[in-house]
This record gives structure tokens, sequence and C-alpha cells, in this order.
């Protein structure tokens, strides 16, 4: 055990995951187990600034965890961002432009801090916690609000010139598809994310072809989330059931091109949209895959469900700040 470690063999780690409605910290001890945690929601209805909310959350998830000290912290935070001096360049929902979140956390806790992306962490979780850890090469894509990505080659984060790499959510899948959040036309985020979903089902609610949608949701498509989409389709709903079964191929479109260029082992597939339709949604991404990737490039990948949930995020950054800093056994 090298001189880090030792020194702190009787602290903890935090994984943080902060998100554009809600963070949560988790508190864990040398054997990687949770001892505390904490979760609130992204913004107080007060307002308030989303930094104070971050170190709050942490202290309280340490509080509940018995007031230990701490040896290090790892954070995955929306980005843009950059993992090498821990600076949130620009997240809009949470308000920070060259945010230097991971300064901002080592001086309230006087402990080491990594940042990095939270779709990466959550990958790098699902990677280091799960069966996954088997492989070397490894791919995430997690559809939900948007559509994000994490890519592990050769057991490292990959992260590109920019530090921003594994945005695939913004493939272009359809030269003259409709427009997307980033301003081009025909992203797979466009097509096949939650929200691209929902603006599908509100015209069908719209002109009545979606009856339990209309109920439950009318024609608002902030409420149009994956529980409801998962509800309406076993309620009946075929319309319903056509447009995320569409989505869902899209995504496999994605993830076989992916495959092409990248040639991982491992395919692993989260966020809500799965997490609600498992069954569905990895079918059709599955024949998706069989259609766009090629044979010799496919054969042999493992392509799987996320298994960590709302844990993935928390436990990759543990995981990440863990290895940085020495902590504990991190071959595990």
């Amino acid at each position: 055990m090298n001189a880090t470690a030792e020194a702190g063999k009787d602290r903890v780690i935090v994984g943080v995951d902060i998100g554009g409605t809600k963070m949560m910290a988790t508190v864990f001890n040398d054997a990687f187990e949770k001892v505390g945690s904490c979760r609130k929601k992204s913004r107080a209805k007060n307002g308030g600034k989303s930094e104070n909310r971050v170190v709050k959350v942490i202290k309280e998830a340490l509080e509940s965890a018995g007031s230990p000290a701490v040896a290090g912290i790892g954070v995955g935070s929306p980005g843009p961002l950059d993992p090498d001096t821990g600076v949130i360049i620009d997240t809009p929902n949470l308000g920070w432009k060259d945010f230097p979140l991971g300064d901002v956390l080592q001086d309230a806790f006087g402990a080491p801090v990594v940042v990095d992306n939270d779709v990466n962490v959550g990958t790098y979780g699902e990677w280091r916690c799960t069966k996954l850890c088997a492989h070397k090469h490894v791919l995430g894509v997690f559809p939900g609000t948007g559509i994000g990505g994490g890519i592990i080659i050769d057991g490292k984060i990959l992260h590109g010139f920019s530090g921003a790499a594994g945005e695939v959510g913004h493939m272009t899948v359809m030269p003259d598809g409709p427009y997307c959040g980033c301003g081009k036309r025909g992203c797979l985020e466009a097509v096949a994310s939650r929200i691209a979903i929902a603006k599908e089902v509100a015209a069908l609610a719209a002109r009545e072809d979606a009856p339990y949608i209309m109920e439950q949701c009318g024609a608002d498509i902030t409420a149009i989330r994956s529980g409801v989409l998962a509800r309406a389709i076993d309620a009946g709903e075929t319309m319903v059931e056509s447009v995320v079964r569409r989505a869902a191929y899209f995504i496999g479109m994605g993830v076989g091109n992916l495959i092409n260029v990248l040639s991982p082992e491992a395919v692993v597939l989260g966020g809500g949209l799965v997490e609600a339709m498992e069954d569905l949604m990895m079918e059709e991404i599955l024949a998706g895959v069989e259609a766009h990737a090629m044979p010799f490039l496919r054969d042999n990948v493992r392509i799987t469900a996320a298994q960590l949930g709302d844990d993935a995020v928390v436990m990759g950054a543990a995981r990440l700040i863990a290895e940085h800093i020495g902590y504990g056994n991190t071959s595990d």
C-alpha cells in the first residue's frame, strides 16, 4: 500500500452525481461499501447558487455517515467541462460558465477532487462495478432527456483532444431530419431521445390517437416521461409503442455505427427509457445493431442493459477518485 493510501485508510471517499434536476452524494469506506448518502433537487425553490447546493449535499451525506474525514471526492457533472482542471465550461441548467467546480470543492473539504462528464462517469461505474469489468473496451449509451455516451478504451475514459469526446447523441442519422438543440438537423438525439419521443407522442395525443397519454399528460411534452410511455404501451396504445420502437431502432443504428468505428468488447445501454422499457428498447436496439454493424465487428460484442440505475454515477465517481489517490482496493 502506498503512502497516500495508508494516510487515507481511516477516511472515506465521496461520489457525487450532479444533474440538471437532482444531485446526489454517496459516501464509501475503503471496502467500497456505502456508509452514507444524501439526495436533493439541484435548485432550491427559493433560488440560491447551485455550487452551494453541491457543498450542502456532500456535507449532509458525510453527516449521515458520522462525519468522517474525507480522502477524496469524485464528481460526475453535465458538460461540457475540462476533466484536467475540473472547470465546468458551460452548464446552463445550473447557471455555471467557466466555473472551477473542482477547486471550489477542494477548498471546501480540503481533499483531492476529480470531475468528469456525468455520462463518462456513469459508463465508468457500469464498467468497474459490474461483470463488464472483465472487458477493456466498453461503450456506454444512455438515452434519456438527451442521449449521452461514454467510451472506455483500453481501460481508460476516452476524452479526445477537446476533452469532450463521446457526444454520441449528435451523430447524424437522418440528414433531412428534425432540428436538434445543437442547431444541426437529424442528430440521433433529435429523433430518439425522450424529448423527441414526447414531441411525437404529444402530437398523437392532440389528434386523439393516444387517449391514455391525453388523460395523464395532455399534450404537455415535459409530463410525457419514460414511465408514462411504458404505462401507455401496457395500456395498449400501439401508436405510442410504434414511436418508441422507431426511436430505439435509431439508437441501435447509432450503436451499430459506433461498433464499426470503435470495435468495443461490450456495449451498455442505460438511462430512463431503457430502465422503464428494457425488453422493448433492447429488442429494437439489437435489431438496429444487427442491420448497421459489420458482422465481423459485432460478433461476440456483449450488449447489455445497465445494472446500477441511479447509483452508476456516484459509484463511477467514487472509483475514479479512489484510483486517482490510491485509496482502498481499486483492483476489485
